[in-house]
């Protein structure tokens, strides 16, 4: 619970300081309580703007008023987006109110949860007059695009892996600094290619908390570049592959340019799951199960039963 003082509403008559206090309460899923969201024929930009920012793979928050009382500045169903950088397309009504909505949007970009918040606005037991007196009850969901798998390296594995990365349902985008690899031509159908050296790549592409990066490089001296970039982005996975000989190398050469061990413990090397894979079929295989169970949460173990366990349930 807090309590603060807000900026004037949009009318001169609401023109007064309000108090909010807030009530967080976690959901799962976007609900319309008692039916009290009706549709809400203003700002149609929202909407273009949220098929915009998805096509563009930019996270966003959608704050919708889902409950008013008494005398507020926006009732249900108005809406406001929430960009990564803070800044917004809507209104839920200004004011201290709607900077602390800004807030929790940003919020659950980085968690990833949705919330419901709830405000009031007024308290005179605190002693003040000429407050508005309404409540103002919020839901906010982060809207998150696709997944986005930037694969680094266009060889037999990195193709492999693009396409299948393309049929689990991500945006896959492709680097490489050999133009005669990355191109519609050699691996169709991706979401974006970029020709630069691999050290460049995050200063071409946006990375951002929905990103996962497979790194299927051509050895050590492309890797000690690459890596120190890889590990300033916000990327949710990085991954690097290689023998756990080269893997060994590679953390030496880093250490030595002063990447400390906390660092390199963001780094999945050898990349993906013991599968003894062999063809760059298999090895992507192995790549994305790892992503998967990292996204998910999962183990990685076997979900077979253990034999005590089949006989108990024979009995």
């Amino acid at each position: 619970m807090y309590s603060g003082k807000a900026a004037p509403s949009h009318t001169a008559d609401r023109a007064a300081e309000i108090d909010l206090r807030e009530k967080r309460t976690p959901v799962t899923m976007m609900s319309d309580p008692g039916g009290l969201i009706p549709a809400a024929p203003e700002n149609p930009d929202i909407f273009a703007a949220i098929s915009a920012a998805q096509a563009a793979g930019q996270p966003l928050a959608l704050a919708t008023i889902i409950r008013a009382s008494g005398s507020v500045p926006r009732h249900t169903g108005s809406r406001m987006l929430i960009w990564s950088d803070g800044h917004t397309l809507g209104t839920i009504g200004g004011g201290a109110v709607e900077a602390r909505v800004v807030q929790e949007g940003l919020a659950a970009l980085i968690d990833g949860q949705t919330r419901i918040t709830a405000y009031t606005l007024s308290d005179l037991a605190a002693g003040d007059a000429g407050l508005c007196g309404g409540t103002l009850e919020l839901f906010i969901e982060p809207l998150f695009s696709a997944p986005v798998l930037l694969v680094i390296g266009c060889g037999h594995v990195g193709k492999a892996l693009a396409e299948l990365g393309r049929w689990l349902g991500y945006r896959v985008i492709l680097s490489d600094d050999r133009p005669e690899f990355c191109n519609p031509a050699h691996i169709p159908n991706m979401a974006g290619y970029v020709v630069c050296p691999p050290d460049a790549v995050p200063q071409q592409v946006t990375i951002t908390r929905q990103t996962c990066i497979a790194a299927v490089t051509r050895g050590l001296p492309v890797d000690v570049h690459l890596i120190p970039a890889l590990l300033a982005t916000d990327a949710a996975y990085i991954g690097l592959i290689g023998s756990r000989r080269r893997w060994s190398l590679t953390i030496k050469a880093l250490a030595e340019q002063g990447v400390n061990r906390d660092q390199l413990a963001r780094l999945h090397a050898p990349i993906g799951l013991e599968l003894q894979a062999e063809t760059p079929q298999e090895i992507a295989l192995s790549i994305m199960a790892e992503i998967t169970m990292i996204r998910r949460g999962g183990t990685g173990q076997p979900m077979r039963w253990p034999e005590a366990a089949l006989n108990d349930g024979s009995r």
